[in-house]
C-alpha cells in the first residue's frame, strides 16, 4: 500500500511541477517580449533624434533615455550592427551619424 502512495504522490508531484514550469515559461516569454518591445522603442527614439541632429553622442543618448553610459553604448552598438547608424571619430571624440548621412 505504501508503494501505491509513493507512486500516486510521485505522479502528482511530477504533474504539479510540469504545470508550474509551463506557467512560469509563459510568464517569462511575456516578460521577454515586453523587454524586447521597450528596447525597440528606445532605439526608435534614438533614430528620431537624427531628425533634429546630424550627429549624436553617447551622452546625448544618456540624457534622452535617462540611462547609464553602458546602456547607451549597448543601444548605439545594436543600431550600428543593424546598419542604421555609423560610428565616427575615436576615443573621446566618438559620435554617430545616421547611415546615409553625408556628415563627416
Amino acid at each position: 500500500m505504501t508503494a501505491l502512495y509513493i507512486i500516486i504522490f510521485g505522479l502528482l508531484g511530477a504533474w504539479l511541477g510540469y504545470t508550474l514550469a509551463k506557467r512560469n515559461k509563459t510568464k517569462l516569454n511575456t516578460y521577454n517580449q515586453k523587454q524586447i518591445q521597450e528596447k525597440e522603442e528606445k532605439k526608435n527614439k534614438i533614430l528620431e533624434l537624427f531628425k533634429t541632429q546630424d550627429r549624436i553622442t553617447n551622452n546625448d543618448i544618456e540624457k534622452l533615455l535617462g540611462v547609464s553610459d553602458a546602456s547607451a553604448t549597448r543601444y548605439l552598438d545594436e543600431l550600428e550592427k543593424e546598419g542604421k547608424i555609423i560610428q565616427k571619430g575615436e576615443n573621446r571624440g566618438v559620435y554617430y551619424i545616421k547611415n546615409g548621412s553625408t556628415s563627416g
